[in-house]
């Protein structure tokens, strides 16, 4: 498959975002929301920063007070033996039973603006930000989609009693009305389609279950975009596949002639993450015809394959011009790139049910 990488990629870098909390570094500037606003392509970035441990001894973990709106930190110190430091973004306490962690960065949405889809200026404040109980560990990997002059925009919660995703929607990227957990815990990659199908509204999102089950993608319907129901399963991992260890919805889906096209990532066993695609039915979004058998986009560049952590890409959000896919998406959990596909070559590459 043709595939055009700008060649100012990655677009977006820990190094072009500015800390908003002080003595703090940002680490990851990366996994946004796509919208077009204005004559403007908007990013909404997960911007993640982390506190600056001047002890090479002591890890430094963030915790959001909703009481006093203010950040926490707490001084882990590596030769304590009831946590395992061993993957740099969690650390684990390692005696308890239910596998209490703490998160080493906090994430919150910052928004990035660009005329040209290809130079991004970045606004200095959170667009937003954690405010509740639900996201004391932040609010990570928003999804927008426009339906009317109205953008809903999905993120996961991360707090101590697990990972949600909540909704917010604005008109105009200055005010928001904040919806609340629309899908409880453990959920993530909620995408909302962008308009009603059949007189219902239809979302997708990825359960994840510590006891029968793996991560997979279902699908799920609303009257109203608050109160989901219906749930069904979708699509389901593909052992010794590019898929075969985790999935989940990428870009929100949009309109071709033949059905709706989910561009969806997914995992192998040692956590290469890949895109792909899914092809769903125009008038009943649940039934399959399609699905890709090798993926549309793999960690190939060196800004894909090096960073916080490495061998990903991971798409949010799209625009299509034509024939022309424009896929924003994250790379090693780091930075930003964009790459053009061509939507009839992905199509091509379906293989159908």
């Amino acid at each position: 498959m043709n595939t055009y990488r700008y060649e100012e990629n990655p677009i977006i870098t820990p190094a072009d975002v500015r800390p908003y909390h002080d003595g703090f570094e940002v680490i990851g500037a990366f996994n946004a929301g796509v919208a077009k606003f204005n004559d403007e392509v908007l990013l909404l970035l997960r911007v993640a920063e982390r506190p600056i441990s001047d002890d090479p001894g002591i890890v430094k973990a963030p915790i959001y007070n909703p009481s006093t709106g203010l950040l926490e930190i707490v001084d882990l110190r590596k030769e304590d033996a009831r946590y395992d430091f061993s993957d740099p973004r969690i650390v684990r306490d390692v005696t308890t039973s239910a596998g209490f962690a703490y998160l080493t960065s906090i994430s919150y949405v910052r928004a990035a603006r660009s005329k040209d889809g290809h130079n991004f200026t970045i606004d200095d404040n959170p667009l937003i930000y954690p405010s509740n109980d639900q996201e004391t560990f932040g609010i990570e990997d928003p999804r927008v989609t426009q339906i009317g002059d109205t953008y809903y925009i999905y993120f996961s919660a991360v707090s101590p009693v697990g990972i949600g995703e909540s909704m917010v929607s604005t008109k105009d990227f200055i005010r928001f009305e904040h919806h609340g957990m629309i899908f409880c815990p453990d959920n993530k990659d909620a995408l909302l389609f962008p308009e009603k199908i059949g007189g219902k509204y239809y979302a997708l999102h990825r359960p994840t279950t510590k006891s029968i089950g793996s991560p997979e993608i279902w699908i799920a319907e609303s009257e109203n975009l608050l109160y989901w129901g219906n749930h069904r399963h979708l699509i389901g991992l593909r052992p010794g596949m590019w898929d075969g260890g985790r999935i989940g919805g990428g870009a929100v889906p949009f309109k071709t002639e033949k059905g709706w096209l989910e561009l969806y990532h997914g995992a192998t066993p040692d956590h290469r993450y890949c895109m792909g695609a899914v092809l769903l039915d125009l008038d009943d979004p649940s039934k399959v015809l399609a699905r890709s058998s090798i993926p549309i986009l793999e960690p190939e560049a060196v800004y894909e394959k090096e960073g916080f952590f490495g061998n990903v890409v991971f798409s949010c959000g799209v625009l299509v011009e034509g024939d022309t896919v424009k896929m924003y998406y994250g790379v090693a959990d780091t930075s930003m790139a964009c790459a053009e596909l061509s939507l009839q070559e992905i199509m091509d590459s379906l293989t159908w049910e």
